[in-house]
């Protein structure tokens, strides 16, 4: 398992371990390239991992002559050392020795650290030896174990096969996944209902039915998932598991976040679809006019404080908070970051991995990160009063501090923490910002055309004509490329509650949150409805989705 396969044989052929033609001959059989090198003995994975062990300056060792504990193992999660392919071996002074196959994995030698929160010395072992290990210790599948489940038969309620191997299967799937990614699918749902086994596609926020098969086929495709996750088991079915996909479509690397549940028809899947494109989205482009990006701009430069993003699941906050701490990614910055769980890999961020299992809490890991000597500092979510007094004591010595809450507006942040337990001059003192967002859907480029606000929706919006008349009020009839939708793609509409010396003063007097809310927009607070009205005067989105995504606000 090697996370460069090309690199990797360009090192192995110009050492002379194997020749180019039988590199070239591999090339032509499906799968990894290096695997078929060593099953038809052109090298061997001893040979392979001595030589990258010598490129990265590592140990090479032969696991047999290693007696591991078995309180070593336990010390390391099962899914832990399945995701990241290594084997813990034992303690030296104070470094766990982590024996693993491809030193040259960058990635996975910059996160095992931060997983288990331990300093590390690796030691490389040949690619056998470890899925060895990972079998014997860990219960991980075999290569043999999953090739077969790859070529399952179909059956039904244990009823004998349907087929003579799995091509059926591996191409629905494959084909799913494809059409999903085609589409911009956020999420890919898969539900047995009581007859039949229903596919459905979050697009923009909406859900839209794209398949329907037969209800027999619901265990192949699970297990045919849970194989290609590498960490879900295909025997349990009566509990939720978790694991993750990465697959490549052409040239295109896709990641996918995997929830199996069981319900009263069999076992519910649903995959998250992280784009990573997303990640690469500055203030403009998630939907910030001029006058509230200079705001965030602003916020963005302070040296300490904390700054919350607010609103339901599905609102857009982690884009936000990753947006954001792309916008102040420096070299001369040390930013941590504490996720449950942690959907993408930043470049230059250090990032930690919840496990509440083995007693990395939010709060744990945030006071482990303050150690590190960061100067930023991203929490998933503030969810208790032990994390929210952890962060707002790291804000109040110095340090920037990213988080979100699970509220309906910006103001109401104030009264969530302090139901936490939160004293008021806390909030008030460390508190820079609170944002709250929702996600609208933009109006397709390619049929827009000039549209306009029915009455009722403009009574709804209390929008008068003359503002009207001035508007560039647009609407998507629909076309091919937004599937006769007539919306493609989403933009953020924001509530940006700057925290200021009265607003400060307003929140120590203990104010009720309609209160504080109604005193904010006098000072100038924009209302998330009057933010996505903007947007619909400016023919990004529509008056409909306005008025369904701000249905809460009473203003």
């Amino acid at each position: 398992m090697f996370s460069n396969e090309e690199a990797i044989l360009d090192i192995i052929t110009q050492s002379g371990l194997v020749s180019e033609e039988a590199v070239a001959t591999a090339r032509k059989k499906p799968g990894s390239v290096i695997d078929h090198l060593v099953e038809s003995n052109d090298v061997s994975s001893e040979a392979i991992g001595q030589l990258l062990a010598e490129q990265n300056g590592m140990l090479f060792i032969d696991i047999n002559d290693i007696h591991v504990d078995p309180a070593i193992i336990a010390a390391v999660d099962a899914a832990v050392a399945i995701k990241y392919h290594c084997v813990p071996l034992g303690f030296e002074e104070d470094r766990l020795l982590i024996a693993i196959a491809d030193p040259s994995d960058f990635d996975t030698l910059d996160a095992i650290p931060h997983v288990l929160n331990h300093e590390i010395e690796f030691q490389c072992a040949s690619e056998e030896q470890i899925q060895r290990c990972l079998e014997e210790y860990y219960d991980a599948p075999s290569k043999v174990d999953q090739e077969l489940a790859g070529s399952m038969t179909l059956t039904t309620g244990g009823e004998g096969a349907e087929g003579d191997d799995d091509a059926p299967i591996i191409k629905l799937v494959s084909n799913m996944l494809a059409d999903a990614f085609k589409s911009r699918t956020s999420d890919i749902h898969i539900e047995p209902l009581e007859k039949s086994l229903r596919v459905r596609c979050r697009i923009d926020g909406a859900l839209h039915v794209t398949e329907e098969h037969p209800l027999k086929l619901l265990a192949p495709i699970v297990s045919r998932l849970k194989i290609m996750s590498g960490t879900m088991s295909i025997s349990e079915k009566r509990v939720p598991q978790d694991g993750r996909i990465s697959v490549k479509l052409g040239d295109k690397a896709l990641d996918l976040r995997v929830s199996s549940v069981p319900t009263g028809h069999g076992e519910s899947i649903v995959m998250r679809i992280l784009d990573k494109s997303s990640l690469l989205l500055g203030l403009p482009q998630l939907g910030f006019f001029s006058d509230d990006q200079e705001i965030m701009e602003k916020l963005l430069g302070l040296p300490d404080g904390i700054i919350l993003v607010t609103g339901p699941t599905g609102s857009g906050k982690t884009t936000t908070l990753y947006a954001c701490l792309n916008y102040i990614n420096k070299p001369d910055r040390k930013i941590i970051t504490v996720e449950d769980p942690v959907e993408y890999q930043l470049s230059g961020i250090n990032q930690v991995q919840v496990k509440a299992e083995i007693g990395m809490t939010f709060a744990g890991a945030l006071r482990a990160m303050l150690r590190q000597a960061p100067n930023i500092i991203m929490l998933g979510e503030i969810r208790d009063e032990e994390t929210a007094t952890i962060a707002i004591n790291a804000s109040l010595t110095g340090h920037l501090v990213f988080s979100t809450l699970h509220t309906n507006d910006a103001p109401g942040a104030v009264a969530r923490l302090s139901d936490m337990g939160i004293k008021p001059f806390l909030t008030a003192s460390s508190v820079r910002a609170i944002m709250a967002q929702r996600l609208v859907r933009t109006i397709c480029g390619k049929c827009k055309s000039p549209g306009s606000v029915s009455e009722k929706e403009a009574r709804m919006l209390n929008l008068d004509a003359t503002r009207l008349a001035e508007s560039t009020v647009m609407t998507g009839p629909g076309c091919d490329v937004c599937k006769m939708t007539g919306y493609k793609g989403r933009q953020g509409i924001y509530e940006i509650f700057n925290i200021d010396d009265e607003v400060r003063s307003l929140i120590t007097e203990n104010l009720t949150t309609v209160q504080l809310r109604r005193r904010a927009r006098e000072l100038g607070m924009r209302t998330l409805r009057e933010d996505g009205i903007r947007k619909m005067l400016a023919g990004i989105t529509s008056a409909q989705e306005v008025i369904r995504v701000t249905m809460g606000d009473d203003d």
